[in-house]
């Protein structure tokens, strides 16, 4: 698959069903060339405008399954706690 394939697809939690939009960057690991993560832009808000936050970085472990039109990931409450900080 394309980045520019899988930049098209929604991204979504399977656990609460929030969207967390589409991937804006793709991490690859430079000794073997694997993918590791991927990047999601996540929820806007007024509070989180002046923090340096690019987005939510999700494991390529926490996706569970890449469809015709979506992502499905998984991630739990502890996973957004921390991008809350």
């Amino acid at each position: 698959m394309k980045f520019s394939e899988l930049k098209q697809k929604d991204v979504v939690n399977i656990l609460d069903g929030r969207r967390l939009g589409r991937a804006i960057d793709i991490e690859f690991s430079p000794k073997d060339g694997n993918v590791e993560s991927i990047t999601v832009p996540g929820s806007f808000s007024i509070s989180n405008i002046f923090k340096s936050s690019q987005g939510y970085v999700i494991p390529w472990q926490r996706i569970c399954k890449i469809g015709d039109d979506v992502v499905l990931v998984d991630l739990d409450a502890a996973y957004f706690r921390a991008y809350e900080m």
